[in-house]
């Protein structure tokens, strides 16, 4: 290793510029064989990340090479939050899991044991499941069931046929698959083939504190709840949802589900909930019954969001869970803020957002 250390505060090393041309040339492509070996810190973000980042690439004046995080973070610098840098460095347990995932995500169509597991990796069944849950909060069979259920989505969506989805995606039989449908697609899978094909879904539109609002359900539950100025947007976001439903306008059978939207924004609505119909995956169901969990008017940051439901890490994934929430309200993701005390996106609008905490604080 080249010998020369530039210092920028005390305690901190930066590599200096005889080696850095080829880590640079590491940074643009991304080459993950470089993390752990060292990280590069962007000035004009006081970020630093690890070569295999998949951010936006700085400018190369901005950026600056250190051996270890703790030598950027001495340097002024912080995580990035997107590649966690330190885990891939300095935490044994999130490189365990890691390999866990990419052994469980190439062996879907064998059956997934923990004595299976064990052999692999060399170590005993309860340390592997205990670590596996302790950083990603679910066990290993709750995982492989969620990939094998995210491609079967994935081939039904492409407009494959039930039986090579569920082949391709690591199903052995259809009464495994079947058991899993109503919960997990919300539906029979050959009406979610390509966008809930024949499916029967029923929408009303109307006024409601935020403007005009959508609701729309199967014969399951409520399966959407938007929010936009005009009706022709949300019957348009509705039809790109469920592009090849059956979609039938009836105002009169969601009147009272519209009217228990509007009451619970208010703080007024009964305890129960309303009966839902939507999909999910086993991180996203963690978040939304965490967030259904929480008392009107109580917010909670992403980080604690994360925390809570014991995935500190996975602040990013916490906020596209908010993001990707089908039913506003019932699901209440506006109560997740910044940890700085700002109020954070919506899917629905930032004024919408404020309103809403306006709205539950007065009660």
């Amino acid at each position: 290793m080249n010998s020369a250390i530039l210092r920028i505060e005390p305690g901190a090393t930066v590599m200096a510029n005889v080696s850095n041309d080829t880590r640079w040339q590491a940074v643009i492509a991304r080459d993950g064989e470089s993390d752990g070996k060292f990280v590069f810190a962007v000035s004009s973000t006081g970020v630093y990340c690890r070569p295999s980042c998949p951010s936006k690439r700085p400018k190369r004046e901005n950026v600056s090479f250190f051996v270890r995080p703790h030598d950027a973070e001495r340097a002024g610098f912080r995580e990035c939050l997107r590649c966690r840098p330190k885990a891939v460095v300095g935490n044994p347990r999130q490189r365990l899991v890691k390999a866990m995932c990419r052994y469980i995500e190439q062996h879907l169509d064998e059956p997934l044991t923990l004595a299976n597991l064990s052999a692999e990796f060399r170590q005993s069944a309860f340390h592997l499941q205990r670590t596996f849950k302790a950083v990603l909060g679910i066990t290993p069979k709750q995982y492989a069931d969620s990939c094998r259920m995210r491609g079967f989505r994935q081939k039904l969506k492409a407009g494959h046929s039930v039986t090579r989805a569920m082949h391709d995606a690591g199903y052995s039989s259809t009464s495994r698959l079947y058991s899993r449908t109503a919960s997990e697609l919300g539906m029979e899978p050959a009406k979610y083939r390509r966008g809930a094909i024949a499916a029967s879904i029923r929408y009303t539109c109307g006024d409601s504190p935020l403007g005009r609002m959508l609701i729309a359900a199967t014969d399951k539950g409520i399966c959407s709840i938007q929010f936009a100025d005009s009706d022709e947007e949300l019957e348009q976001a509705l039809r790109q949802e469920f592009p090849f439903a059956v979609r039938r306008r009836d105002d009169a059978e969601l009147a009272s589900c519209a009217d228990m939207v509007i009451r619970k924004m208010s703080g007024s609505a009964p305890a129960e909930s309303l009966p839902l119909d939507i999909r999910a995956t086993a991180f996203q169901r963690r978040v939304w019954s965490y967030l259904q969990s929480l008392g009107l008017g109580e917010t909670k940051s992403y980080s604690e969001v994360a925390k809570a439901i014991r995935r500190p890490s996975a602040v990013r994934a916490v906020a596209r869970a908010c993001a990707t929430n089908p039913v506003a309200i019932v699901i209440p993701c506006h109560r997740v803020v910044r940890s700085d005390g700002e109020s954070g996106g919506y899917r629905w609008g930032m004024q919408r957002k404020e309103k809403l905490l306006q709205m539950e604080a007065a009660k």
